[in-house]
């Protein structure tokens, strides 16, 4: 006699992850895996009513930084509140392993500047069980999460751990220097890693200013440890980069990819000063796929940009004597000065030291009130440039005022980068494109400046249903892009799509409900550290490989999530 289902969700319109129509039923799981999908089937020892509910195969997000949270959390939150049940780690070069004992404070002033993940927080929470990667995955191993765990070997810490101060120097390596590299990549992917990832962007520095150890890494050097990689014959290499020298840093990728044999994704993102470099990029990355590489860019569904206010990292006048002098004070404290009318005149008319963000955190026509629901397309009208020449007052004091509201907890946005026409337009073509991948969303980074974690949310809440300025997205299609391109992408073929045989990993949504909510400052990283979150409503179950992770957006006892292997050998 059969066995009875551990579960059944009963009665969901179902979009499979395929890209093909929605359609009615129900799916039985048992012992972690889909075992049956129709009408219906018989009853689970649990179910689900998915009545007016869409289920959906969980949400696989390729580009977290949750390197240091997986040692500490078993909640891998804010990504397990938006219905992902895989993420990828060790994105952009950086992570933790492997890693020589005297050597752990360069990369913890690295994560610390390149992800913003403050180091009392670092030095606190990293556990340091292990030396080489391979101990490092054995240690993530042994624990239990609300998703699957990938991993990806970071250049940043096999050039500190080979080459030491020569690697943080950014010298060449030597051939011996070399060998080594290429080594332990090719180690780290038999022992369970599914890519290789490096940085050539100007972005990406420590906090003391010094750029990444891995910017400006000789051709030489990539394509040993690319060939490496790709005679294990396992893996994909991602690659961040400036492309200020379009031809000649494309040609090099190219290079690379043709010679590892291994796929390859590439971040892409639109300029506001070469606003249409990325179509470029994009017909680059489609001749060399023509030409036998393969090679996707990888893509954000919204702006790339920064969230400011006085109780997070960075606001308009964060460079002003008054401002330093209550940096340090508790937010209350500063919210009482704040509101003092003579310590609100110093802040508004003291000069501003310079400081790497400040011309972009003083543009006053590119800085909105983020609202709630929070937009993340405002028209020029809502800016604080524009509100200020309404109310005839200054755009600074317009902006210090807003910012006290709700006791000071009021956030602005600044876009960054996807915006340079005032519109998401770009956006659209950019993740409609037919080799590019969704993901860029930093999970676990940026946490006193951003929150894109909630960007996979969004590409469901306002490319499918909200949007008013500009085309919606067909529901399906956005849902393939979560689950199964990304999953493929990565070589996770047992998820990412509902079907017979496949892992159980799944959402249901109340799809006309869903609805990310504003940031908000939490205080619970390790050495009471805050970092910058967002909550989700609508998400009325996540499932983990069979049990039951998230009810209505509230965590459950479950903890199913492993780290994932991927080929060894």
């Amino acid at each position: 006699m059969p066995k009875q289902p551990d579960l059944v969700i009963r009665a969901g319109i179902i979009i499979d992850g395929s890209g093909g129509e929605p359609y009615q039923g129900d799916i039985a799981v048992t012992d972690g895996v889909i075992s049956a999908i129709g009408s219906a089937l018989p009853a689970g020892v649990e179910e689900i009513d998915a009545t007016d509910r869409i289920v959906t195969p969980g949400f696989v997000d390729v580009h977290t930084h949750y390197d240091a949270q997986v040692t500490w959390s078993n909640r891998i939150n804010p990504s397990s509140w938006n219905g992902v049940t895989t993420v990828m780690i060790g994105n952009c070069g950086v992570g933790f392993a492997p890693c020589k004992p005297h050597q752990r404070d360069q990369l913890v002033e690295l994560m610390e500047g390149v992800e913003d993940i403050p180091e009392p927080v670092l030095t606190e929470g990293l556990p340091w069980n292990w030396e080489t990667f391979g101990e490092y995955l054995d240690a993530l191993g042994a624990r239990q999460f609300d998703l699957d765990v990938v991993t990806q070997v970071p250049h940043a810490a096999l050039r500190v751990y080979v080459m030491g101060d020569r690697g943080v120097a950014r010298e060449d390596a030597t051939a011996e220097d070399r060998a080594e590299m290429a080594r332990l990549a090719a180690e780290g992917i038999r022992a369970g890693a599914l890519g290789f990832s490096t940085s050539r962007t100007i972005n990406h520095r420590t906090v003391a200013g010094a750029f990444t150890p891995t910017l400006g890494a000789a051709e030489q050097e990539l394509t040993e440890i690319g060939e490496a990689v790709g005679a294990v014959g396992s893996g994909w290499l991602q690659v961040i980069s400036d492309f200020d020298d379009p031809v000649e840093e494309m040609g090099l990728l190219r290079r690379l990819a043709k010679s590892s044999g291994r796929p390859m994704t590439i971040t892409v993102l639109q300029r506001d000063n070469r606003p249409e470099l990325w179509r470029e990029t994009m017909a680059d990355i489609a001749e060399a796929n023509a030409d036998g590489a393969r090679i996707v860019g990888q893509v954000l569904t919204r702006p790339t940009g920064v969230m400011l206010g006085f109780e997070i990292s960075l606001n308009p006048f964060m460079s002003c004597a008054a401002w330093r002098e209550i940096a340090e004070l508790s937010h209350e404290q500063k919210v009482t000065r704040l509101r003092d009318p003579a310590f609100k005149k110093r802040v508004l008319t003291e000069r501003q030291e310079e400081h790497l963000m400040l011309g972009r955190v003083t543009k006053w026509a590119r800085i909105f009130p983020l609202g709630d629901p929070p937009d993340y397309e405002p028209s020029p009208d809502k800016s604080v440039a524009a509100r200020a020449e309404r109310e005839g007052r200054s755009p600074e004091e317009v902006c210090y005022d807003l910012l006290l509201e709700n006791d000071g907890r009021t956030i602005l946005y600044r876009p960054l980068s996807n915006y340079a026409y005032g519109n998401l337009d770009a956006v659209a073509d950019m993740m409609q494109h037919p080799n590019s991948i969704v993901g860029l969303g930093d999970g676990g980074a940026h946490v006193g400046v951003l929150t894109d974690a909630s960007a996979i949310t969004y590409l469901l809440t306002h490319w499918t249903r909200d949007r008013d300025r500009g085309a919606k997205l067909p529901l399906p299609w956005a849902i393939k892009r979560l689950t199964r391109d990304n999953a493929s992408a990565i070589g996770l073929d047992d998820r990412g799509l509902l079907e017979v045989g496949k892992k159980a990993d799944i959402n249901v949504i109340d799809y006309p409900n869903l609805k990310i909510r504003p940031p908000e400052v939490l205080y619970d990283l390790p050495a009471g550290g805050k970092r910058m979150i967002q909550r989700t409503d609508g998400y009325d179950a996540t499932i983990v490989a069979g049990q039951i992770v998230y009810r209505h957006g509230e965590a459950t006892d479950a903890l199913p999530g492993r780290l994932v292997r991927g080929a060894q050998g």
